[in-house]
């Protein structure tokens, strides 16, 4: 029978993974609940550029932005596989396929109730959804050719859209070099692209809203998002698409679920790391030059994006190899097995109670560092309840309702219904089988 993973058959590496992703992924949204988003995206000094701001801006871009998305596209392709193993085979059972797009049509609408009702534009799931709707038949393909296909996406990036591709970079040195030997008309488009100045309307849009009642507050929310979907949205779900492949590729291979050897991390980590964040560390250094000159991540940054992500994904596997390490990441897995549920509690906080119009937190007064430390407090917190959570119940509350509409059947949620004792008549048979039944199959 078709049942959710639970107890012993979960994969604890997994659950921490899920947990370092969900968590540090607060790092990312806060400044968007907190600060004027037209603001900071013209120019990122806009709301604070105090050494603090600038330190805490520089290490979260060089270790969280995109790294935590990587690590749960990673974690989706690797999460295909587990619901999938009965499926492996040609002929697999047909249930398998019918619960896997019933869980991600399902996961499309929580994404829009994300979006729509907690007013979160940049909500994840529904664009996970979408790409895993076109994952399942790649499941049988040879890790390589998952990897090949993966890296698509980064050769695309680096050479075939214009703000990132090879193109704008070959302009953007042109120019440079115009600028170099005297050119006028160089120079004032040097200049033009140089100014770092948000839109005055869009900034006085977003501030009225978060001046007025819940309507005018969720338009703005509502705006933002149909701005990021008509202009991204194919190119997210790509890009999602991409990373699970690997994430598939990562699984058949033994290596996201902590299937190798302590040396092959530690390369893994050493090698993902030593790319990633020199190449990250060399595009910011460029950033914070504010020039308009080009910008080595047009070409690298997806690519130093896999490898953080890589390198996260080993640094884990290679710690929690030892019993020492196993133990201190212990505390993640409560988060991870419920990384739903805080997913939207994150958005249900920062959306509705610290920084709404009625928030308990003044909203566009807080810089990089102050919107940081709201993150750490914020993680800290959900570390705490998730921990208590899981102590008491199998899984998150909203884990619970996915997992009872994709089954079509109501799921147990409180321990004390998993472990409650057979109803009288059961013979002792029975509860031999029950008790000798592989994982898979509980």
């Amino acid at each position: 029978m078709l049942a959710p993973v639970a107890g012993r058959a979960r994969i604890d590496v997994l659950d921490m993974l899920r947990g370092v992703a969900i968590l540090g992924i607060f790092f990312i949204n806060v400044p968007y609940m907190a600060a004027s988003v037209w603001t900071f995206s013209a120019d990122v000094r806009l709301i604070g550029w105090s050494a603090a701001d600038r330190d805490a801006w520089v290490a979260i871009n060089l270790f969280f932005a995109g790294t935590q998305r990587c690590l749960l596209e990673f974690l989706f392709g690797a999460g295909m596989m587990v619901l999938a193993r009965k499926a492996m085979a040609p002929d697999g059972p047909v249930a398998v396929a019918d619960l896997y797009y019933r869980r991600n049509l399902w996961l499309l609408a929580f994404g829009l109730f994300d979006v729509f009702v907690l007013l979160w534009p940049g909500d994840i799931l529904h664009i996970y959804a979408l790409a895993a709707l076109f994952l399942f038949p790649f499941r049988t393909l040879s890790p390589k050719w998952l990897v090949t296909l993966g890296l698509g996406w980064a050769v695309l990036t680096g050479v075939g859209i214009p703000e990132y591709g090879a193109r704008e970079y070959a302009e953007r040195v042109t120019l440079t070099r115009q600028v170099e030997a005297g050119d006028p008309a160089a120079l004032a488009q040097w200049q033009k692209l140089g100014r770092h100045t948000p839109d005055p309307a869009l900034v006085a849009r977003e501030v009225q809203a978060h001046r007025g009642g819940w309507l005018p507050y969720a338009k703005e929310a509502w705006n933002y998002w149909s701005y990021l979907a008509s202009n991204w949205l194919i190119w997210d779900v790509l890009e999602a698409f991409c990373t699970m492949l690997i994430g598939v590729a990562l699984w058949k291979w033994g290596v996201i679920q902590g299937l190798r050897s302590a040396r092959f991390y530690l390369w893994l980590a050493v090698g993902g790391y030593s790319f990633g964040i020199v190449a990250r560390a060399y595009g910011i250094s460029e950033t914070l030059s504010f020039s308009p000159g080009p910008r080595s991540l047009w070409i690298t940054g997806e690519f130093a994006r896999m490898a953080i992500g890589l390198g996260h994904l080993a640094l884990i596997n290679l710690i929690a190899k030892s019993r020492a390490g196993n133990a201190a990441l212990g505390v993640l897995k409560a988060p991870g097995r419920m990384a739903f549920s805080l997913y939207f509690l994150e958005q249900a906080v920062g959306k509705y109670i610290l920084f709404a119009p009625w928030g308990l937190l003044p909203w566009g007064r807080y810089g990089w560092a102050q919107s940081a430390l709201v993150s750490v407090i914020g993680i800290a917190a959900l570390i705490a309840f998730a921990n208590w959570w899981m102590r008491h119940f199998v899984s998150g509350p909203l884990e619970w309702l996915w997992r009872s509409l994709a089954y079509v059947k109501w799921q147990p949620l409180r321990r004390s219904e998993v472990n409650a004792p057979l109803p009288t008549g059961r013979s002792s048979s029975v509860r031999a089988a029950s008790a000798a039944a592989p994982p898979a199959a509980r």
